[in-house]
């Protein structure tokens, strides 16, 4: 693909600042339109099995709001249809309107040749008419979720209900005791939304525009990677998505932006937070290190003896900068930072703003601190604690 000439020059300090702004890290945080709003504007929010201070679907609006009741978030996201589970970055709670749009992966769901699990004759339509007399229901309610222990072993009827869910016909309406409750897609997900008439190339220009407003600006790989599309998939759409080529210091590779991330300078109040590992401003590793010149990769599946930050590690943000690391678990009221690692003195102050405000959203009344990698900053930062907790 020739890549058309930029229309802007950005110095990876405004890259990084708009990308900040995109993500809803930077500026005056949205509380009127609150969970549902954060929704939005990042397009989708990753779920997953971890829970340490909460999961990560209920971190990711945290981070960009504060202090959320985590039942105001589950029903921000499932009542009244504002969202439905699928698979995107990975598995993920997106807006609704955006049904249509994933038609083209829901096709290449129902033409795919082959599966992990064999599907016996009969049960998934069995499933389908449990569902529509009885739904919605959870797959240990349609039959049992497993044949044995192993997570992997699925039962039948838990391979097809998981099929329909791929093929649009069931959703996933919520999630109850981490366990998806699943309905017919005609009674979960609006009249005016259900279909799948859209064909590959109007779904792939909507997912690339809606990839470059969450991110600000980014690269192909960047783009491609905020839905898993494959970069053929980018490169044949991008040019009618709405995005504009431009050039950043230091990426030395093509990326685009979303224009109105460039009419106006960003500017506002940085929030300082954990995120989750999971969270959309470092999904990406290679990103991450572009824009933030840190490392961040998740090693809770990393064997103990091998890990370097711990096994929940999230990233300390601070001032428009990822400042530190901290290791988080939680020992009755207490929030326990196992691990913290400081990229430097001045990060002690945040750190501690970071840990204290958290503590106090998963109610706890304390903060303990076990380990800082940098030994000579742990006083300071157990005084920085003591500080914002008195």
């Amino acid at each position: 693909m020739t890549t058309p000439r930029a229309t802007a020059e950005l110095t990876a300090d405004e890259a990084r600042r708009i990308a900040l702004r995109a993500q809803g890290l930077l500026g005056a945080p949205d509380r009127r339109s609150g969970v549902r709003g954060v929704l939005r504007r990042l397009g989708a929010v990753q779920l997953d099995t971890i829970s340490v201070l909460a999961r990560s679907h209920e971190l990711v609006p945290y981070a960009r709001l504060g202090a959320v009741g985590r039942t105001t978030v589950e029903e921000a996201y499932w009542k009244d249809a504002h969202a439905f589970e699928y698979w995107s970055h990975a598995a993920c709670i997106l807006p609704v309107e955006e049904w249509p749009h994933f038609a083209f992966r829901r096709r290449a769901y129902r033409d795919r040749p082959h599966w992990n699990h064999e599907l016996p004759e009969g049960v998934y339509e069995r499933v389908v008419k449990q569902l529509r007399a009885e739904g919605p229901l959870t797959a240990t309610e349609l039959g049992g979720a497993k044949r044995t222990g192993e997570w992997w072993d699925w039962s039948a009827s838990k391979v097809a209900v998981e099929r329909a869910l791929t093929y649009g016909e069931v959703v996933c309406v919520e999630r109850r005791g981490w366990k998806r409750v699943y309905d017919l897609a005609e009674r979960a997900i609006p009249a005016s939304l259900l279909h799948d008439e859209l064909d590959d190339a109007e779904c792939l220009r909507r997912l690339v525009r809606l990839a470059g407003q969450a991110l600000g600006v980014g690269t192909r790989a960047d783009i491609a990677d905020y839905h898993r599309l494959k970069g053929e998939q980018v490169d044949a759409v991008i040019a009618e998505s709405g995005l504009v080529p431009v050039t950043v210091e230091g990426w030395g590779r093509p990326a685009w932006a979303d224009p109105a991330a460039l009419q106006s300078p960003p500017r506002g109040r940085h929030r300082t937070t954990l995120l989750s590992p999971f969270d959309s401003l470092v999904w990406e590793r290679a990103r991450t290190e572009r824009l933030f010149g840190f490392t961040h990769r998740l090693e809770a599946y990393v064997p103990k003896h091998k890990r370097v930050y711990g096994y929940f590690t999230m990233p300390v943000l601070a001032g428009g900068r990822l400042v530190g690391r901290v290791d988080p678990a939680r020992e009755g009221r207490a929030l326990v930072a196992r691990q913290v690692t400081l990229e430097g003195p001045k990060a002690v102050p945040a750190v501690a703003q970071a840990l204290v405000e958290a503590a106090g959203w998963v109610d706890c009344t304390d903060v303990r601190v076990e380990r800082v990698d940098a030994p000579e900053l742990r006083d300071a930062l157990v005084m920085e604690l003591a500080r914002a907790l008195a």
